[in-house]
């Protein structure tokens, strides 16, 4: 079983994947469509990007973050709207929940980061009550869906070294998620798609953010300074650039949810 990946500088994760999140978040809960009131589990909740989403849109009785992380649940705890949950340090594979303790468990950009998918999710499933949901989102990297996917492809074309992702990352498509979720016992699947859509006032602002964190700010710190600027202008040519300098970016996650049967 693979190790555990974790991250430890919060504030660099939430400058270069948390407005991603942010946006494909909003779309993932206004496709979940909860009622308010529920008692909500994020698994996870590393920064507490989604879990803001959770606190300031769904209404929830009580809001419980969970992360193996000790930096990303102080980096949480500053966040305003997050003053009244709970932010707790654990693991995804042994949730320090009780037994049917929620009304809804999610994992936000997590579950192809668990060690054991499977047990991810029975742990989620256990957490929730009967007739309780079930979620998660993650970027369907198969697809080529992650925001920093350019990054990751120039820099295979200049230097021929494969993209560092996830460990689970074969799971993360719609299919395979509907799939793994029937498995786990979930009743009432449904998995699609998520496209979301962003926009920079340049090039340099999204080079920044899609190349200053996770494993491409590592593969590039390594490189000579010539590479790195071959990785630059190769990742340039692979994003759509309006004549006025502004790029656009397309990044796409897939998203599933089901119910604990009763």
């Amino acid at each position: 079983m693979p190790a555990p990946i974790v991250f430890t500088d919060a504030a660099a994760y939430d400058r270069s994947i948390g407005a991603w999140s942010a946006a494909t978040g909003a779309d993932f809960l206004d496709w979940l469509a909860p009622p308010p009131g529920l008692r909500w589990l994020d698994v996870g909740c590393g920064s507490g990007v989604f879990t803001t989403l959770l606190a300031e849109r769904a209404a929830p009785a009580a809001l419980c973050g969970i992360d193996p992380e000790p930096a990303q649940l102080a980096f949480a705890a500053r966040r305003p709207a997050l003053a009244g949950a709970v932010l707790q340090q654990g693991d995804a594979m042994a949730l320090p929940a009780a037994d049917a303790a929620f009304d809804a468990a999610v994992m936000a950009l997590v579950i192809f980061f668990v060690p054991d998918p499977a047990r991810g999710l029975a742990e989620m499933r256990r957490a929730v009550r009967p007739g309780g949901l079930v979620a998660a989102y993650a970027w369907d990297i198969p697809h080529g869906g992650f925001p920093s996917d350019p990054v990751q492809q120039a820099l295979r074309q200049v230097t021929g070294a494969e993209p560092s992702f996830p460990p689970h990352a074969a799971i993360a498509t719609p299919e395979a998620l509907g799939a793994l979720w029937r498995a786990g016992g979930l009743a009432e699947v449904e998995a699609i798609s998520l496209r979301t859509e962003r926009h920079f006032p340049d090039f340099a602002t999204f080079w920044a953010q899609a190349s200053g964190f996770g494993a491409a700010a590592a593969a590039l710190a390594a490189l000579t300074p010539a590479a790195r600027a071959a990785v630059e202008a190769e990742t340039r040519a692979r994003v759509r650039i309006a004549a006025d300098g502004r790029v656009s970016h397309t990044a796409t996650a897939s998203a599933v949810r089901g119910i604990r049967p009763g």
